[in-house]
């Protein structure tokens, strides 16, 4: 096992790989630990625990709205990635959950920017999963966002946004182009006061950074985005820290209850 571990990730030092095992962190199908001397088989299911050094913990904490036996509701800071990916594994809201409800098979059910805040739906059983996940995919779920951004006094409100996006430069960057619409938001003001406005935005679609392009190509960037409408210098260089949040909330999800046919609605308690 270990020789077929170092082969398939050669980056991964043998020692490393040796440091997981001693600690229970490579495991079977069925969750046992496997050690150095485990035999290979072919076919055979392996998890491991991916681990970054010198993770950069996240100095703010999410709070639990709701849990029961098929769902649980957090709302989520700022800066505090939804699964783990790139340097973020340990410090991540799927992770704090696992570990706070001893509860490995969490699993989310939408996700968040790890740059906005706001409502995240975690499913809690295997055999409802489904029908929650549904909701998202057939838009049978009402999603409201709050924004801060530019005033763009030029424009009548309410509009409807429609765009095509698609993968852009870097890569995790999104772009509209030419062609058939395949996102959709609706945009409100809630407030006009001087140079900053206070929005409602409903994606009626969910494309990757959807609200953020779409916003930036009305003239009015989210305040605190780094990504749109230009990438910002101290992204590139991996320097930005917590001190300008991106103003953007999740701020109510409304759906009925697949279960039961009954109204559900989450609000959250954060603010911008």
């Amino acid at each position: 096992m270990l020789d077929c571990l170092c082969d398939r990730f050669p980056t991964i030092a043998r020692t490393q790989w040796l440091d997981r095992m001693a600690r229970g962190r490579v495991r079977d199908a069925e969750g046992r630990a496997l050690d150095a001397t485990h035999p290979h088989r072919t076919g055979m299911t392996v998890r491991y625990f991916r681990e970054v050094a010198d993770e950069t913990p996240i100095p703010f904490e999410e709070t639990v709205l709701h849990v029961d036996k098929d769902l649980l509701v957090v709302d989520k800071p700022h800066f505090l990635p939804v699964t783990p990916a790139g340097n973020h594994v340990e410090h991540t809201l799927l992770a704090r959950l696992a570990r706070r409800f001893d509860h490995p098979d969490l699993v989310p059910l939408h996700r968040i920017d790890r740059a906005t805040a706001g409502l995240v739906l975690f499913s809690t059983r295997r055999q409802t999963r489904a029908r929650y996940q549904a909701l998202f995919r057939e838009r049978r779920i009402d999603k409201r966002y709050l924004a801060i951004a530019p005033a763009l006094p030029e424009l009548c409100f309410p509009l409807q946004r429609r765009s095509r996006l698609v993968r852009g430069t870097p890569f995790f960057r999104m772009q509209e182009i030419d062609g058939v619409p395949n996102a959709q938001t609706h945009v409100d003001v809630l407030q006009r006061e001087g140079a900053l406005w206070h929005y409602a935005l409903q994606p009626i679609t969910g494309r990757k950074h959807q609200l953020r392009v779409h916003m930036a190509a009305l003239g009015a960037g989210i305040v605190g985005d780094d990504w749109y409408p230009e990438l910002s210098s101290e992204d590139i260089a991996g320097r930005h820290g917590f001190e300008h949040p991106l103003k953007l909330l999740a701020h109510i999800l409304a759906f009925d209850d697949p279960l039961t046919g009954r109204p559900r609605r989450f609000t959250s308690v954060r603010t911008l």
